[in-house]
């Protein structure tokens, strides 16, 4: 699929806003809203657009964050996988390149609820080392 300058520009407007309407997305783009909603509509079928989400305030996450980077022994994969699958304060976790294998988005209330998932994480079959960054302030958000 060819995304142009356009689809690029209402990706941007969506990611800042998905509820913004139509007529407000082609008023933003000086277009008319039949072509802003034909061009959703391509983005979707094609699948340039998967969904739209909520992105919730900075008060309504739990207040701690950690970056966990993980060091896993060889096919292990999987079952360490499962692991962080039922530990609730994991939220996102990725396959990396270099000195670690993955690294896993944490989410907590307290310091000791943070500290009891990092411990799961850490002492889990599988994982051979574990490095923990708890997050301190934003500079810089464009997951939008």
């Amino acid at each position: 699929m060819n995304i142009d300058e356009i689809d690029q520009k209402l990706m941007t407007l969506l990611r800042e806003n998905a509820r913004r309407s139509v007529s407000d997305l082609a008023r933003a783009l000086g277009l008319a809203r039949t072509t802003v909603q034909a061009r959703l509509e391509r983005l979707e079928n094609t699948g340039a657009i998967v969904g739209y989400t909520l992105r919730a305030s900075a008060t309504a996450r739990p207040p701690l964050q950690a970056t966990v980077l993980m060091s896993i022994e060889p096919r292990s994969g999987p079952e360490v996988l499962a692991r962080l699958r039922s530990l609730p304060g994991v939220e996102v976790v990725h396959t990396t390149s270099g000195r670690f294998d993955l690294l896993a988005q944490v989410v907590a209330q307290s310091t000791a609820e943070l500290d009891e998932t990092i411990d799961h994480i850490a002492g889990a079959r599988g994982v051979r080392s574990s490095e923990s960054l708890i997050h301190l302030a934003t500079k810089l958000d464009r997951t939008g």
